[in-house]
């Protein structure tokens, strides 16, 4: 989103649009509104601009399997995007350098007083994560990491994990990555995974009510989680 607010580019949701004219690549978007919009909260407006952004994302965005070089990634093809107001272009590097900064934040820009660099990428949250486990799970963990949620989608993204993930642990770890084939099982993988723990009769066992917890508070977890 800010890489499309940095260049000009327009992110208008579907159900705004009622027609575009055909124009040329850069030029922006002649596109007609819609009449008689039925009023919307921000919270779907913003939901729908956000799923012009995933299709994008989708689409366009490729994550380097080593990382990021500009000039090894300039010599791959680019791709061409059209948003749905007309506004059209092909993205080359860019579409590399984007999504670099998830597995190296240090080349994200300063936004909000936020420095890249001193935020996590992917596979170092997955390092420390495990890391802050008991020592006899983390063989267990790290042969079955789950690949899940939207930006999963993006193209390169299991393989890059993999690669840095091979980099930064032992050498004696097993390695195993989980993706799902399915873009719903993967997009609603958290969802899903919560419904099965749900319907675990066993499960119910460790249900802790408002009421026991304004009583207890949160040694009431420690007694049913132990």
């Amino acid at each position: 989103k800010q890489y499309l607010q940095e260049n000009n580019i327009e992110v208008i949701p579907t159900y705004m649009i009622a027609g575009k004219e055909l124009v040329n690549e850069k030029e922006k978007g002649n596109w007609t509104k819609k009449k008689n919009i039925p009023e919307v909260t921000n919270t779907w407006h913003n939901y729908m601009v956000k799923k012009v952004i995933q299709d994008f994302q989708n689409c366009v965005l490729q994550i380097s399997e080593s990382p990021y070089d500009e000039n090894n990634v300039s010599s791959m093809p680019a791709v061409h995007y059209e948003f749905p107001h007309g506004y059209h272009q092909e993205f080359g590097v860019e579409r590399f350098r984007i999504p670099e900064a998830m597995f190296d934040p240090s080349v994200a820009p300063v936004r909000g007083g936020i420095v890249g660099n001193t935020m996590l990428g992917v596979g170092h949250i997955v390092t420390t994560s495990v890391g802050m486990c008991d020592p006899d799970v983390r063989p267990a963990l790290y042969g079955s990491v789950v690949v899940t949620g939207g930006n999963s989608f993006m193209q390169g993204f299991p393989e890059r994990l993999n690669r840095d993930l091979s980099m930064r642990i032992p050498s004696s770890m097993r390695l195993k990555l989980i993706s799902a084939n399915g873009s719903a099982e993967r997009r609603f993988g958290s969802w899903i995974g919560g419904s099965i723990l749900a319907s675990i009769g066993t499960f119910q066992q460790m249900w802790i009510s408002s009421q026991e917890y304004e009583e207890a508070g949160k040694g009431q977890i420690d007694r049913k989680c132990p």
